[in-house]
This record gives structure tokens, sequence and C-alpha cells, in this order.
């Protein structure tokens, strides 16, 4: 099943970084989170990518040509002006090499999230896909969240999570009386749209009148998906978190 990825964004809450670098490759444990979240994909044995490139696409470009033409070992012919993987020699070959296949789209530098994914129905196959943020990580168990879609029949599924955070809840009466204090709970109380989504291809239709280059996905087409009650939410408890 394809993975699509925003990855177009310019990141100007995280201005200190992306100022040189698209967001998806700043790093975490000394690999961009790009990374992280591909490997997520791959682990749970997708390894078909559609990357909707915007700001600084030619760096993600760059960053995926580099992984795949430059890690493990190398052959440079110079009389014949050629690069060849090298095969390992007695086994001998530390680099991991994953098994993926990436599409990198340019969406356009501003456009917004549902005109970048307007953008990449030509390249997912006419059929269920995966749909994800390039700046956050999860455990979520995409083999439980592929089965819950599944078993629903509708056209989307969005992963809800309780992010950890760092402030304490309140519980205060309508009259400001305060009733209740929880210093910085490991999880926020409310639950809210942590990505991680399945799509079904009929969701491009569904949402084409509200949709457009200058539309947010969560702005336009989500809050139709939801009028039309084709959007379901898959309740993840586990570990999330968001660069941000």
């Amino acid at each position: 099943m394809k993975v699509a990825i925003f990855a177009g964004g310019k990141g100007s809450r995280l201005i200190e970084e992306t100022r040189v670098r698209p967001k998806p490759l700043v790093e975490i444990g000394n690999r961009p989170i790009l990374w992280h979240i591909m490997q997520h994909y791959s682990h749970h044995g997708h390894h078909e990518f559609v990357l909707a490139l915007g700001y600084m696409g030619n760096l993600i470009k760059k960053y995926i040509a580099d992984l795949c033409q430059y890690s493990g070992n190398l052959r440079v012919d110079f009389g014949q002006r050629e690069l060849f993987g090298q095969p390992a020699l007695n086994g001998v070959d530390n680099a991991p090499r994953p098994p993926w296949v990436v599409d990198l789209i340019d969406t356009g530098e501003e456009t917004m999230t549902g005109g970048r994914l307007a953008r990449l129905q030509p390249y997912l196959g006419g059929e269920t896909f995966m749909l994800t943020y390039g700046d956050g990580v999860s455990n979520v168990d995409l083999k439980a969240l592929m089965e819950f879609h599944r078993s629903h029949g509708k056209l989307a599924t969005m992963t809800m999570v309780r992010p950890l955070t760092t402030f304490g809840h309140l519980g205060v009466r309508e009259d400001g009386l305060v009733e209740g204090f929880q210093e910085k709970p490991e999880t926020a109380m409310d639950w809210i749209n942590g990505g991680f989504f399945i799509l079904e291809p009929g969701v491009f239709d569904a949402v084409a009148d509200v949709n457009g280059d200058e539309i947010m996905w969560e702005q336009g087409p989500l809050p139709k998906l939801m009028e039309m009650g084709e959007l379901m939410a898959y309740r993840h408890p586990g570990f999330w978190y968001c660069m941000d």
C-alpha cells in the first residue's frame, strides 16, 4: 500500500531550523525525522512512498537520492564516469538498505495541504492509501489501524492521540472557582488529530468541491468528510510526538 507524506510546508514554527532546511529534514537522533517516519511504515511492510514536496523540496530530493546512492559500499569508475553499488565482500556491508520506492512530487511552494494531496492523486494508483505529516512520529500499530479502517467501510480513517504535555490542567466551575488541579499530567485530556490516515481513492471526488491549492486538508476536506459521515477516528493511546 502506498504512503503519501506531506513534506512541503515552510515550518514557520521551527524557524531557527527551517531557515536552512525543510522541516522533514530536521534531525532527531542524527537522522531526519522523515527517515524515522518512513522506517515506521516500512517496518509494517509499507515500502512505497509518495512525497508532496514544496519548500526546499530540492534538499529532500537530494537527501533521498544520496541515501540510495551513497549508503553502503560504492564503486566509482572514473573512465566511464559511472557510480555503482558495490556488493559486499564476505558479507560485510553494514549500511541498511530499506526496500523503498519513493516518488518525489513537486506540489508547489505555496500550495496548502489540501491542494498538495490533490496533486498526488495520479501517483497513488487509484487504491486505498495511507497519509501522514512529515513532522510527527508515533508507535501506532498500522496493522490494527488498517483492520479498523476495513471494519467500518467509510472513506477515511484518522488517528487520534492524546499528546504529551508540560502544562498543568485546571478544573474550573462556570463562576471561576477552581475545583481541581493536576500538575503536568503525562498526556492531555482531549484527543487531537495525530495524522496517520487511511483513505480510499473516492476521497478525491468526495471533497473536490471544497478543495484547492489554497485549502488546508484540515479546514476543507476533513470537515466535508465528517459532514458526509465518512470520517472515522482510531484511538491510539500510545506514543505520539510532533516536532513543533
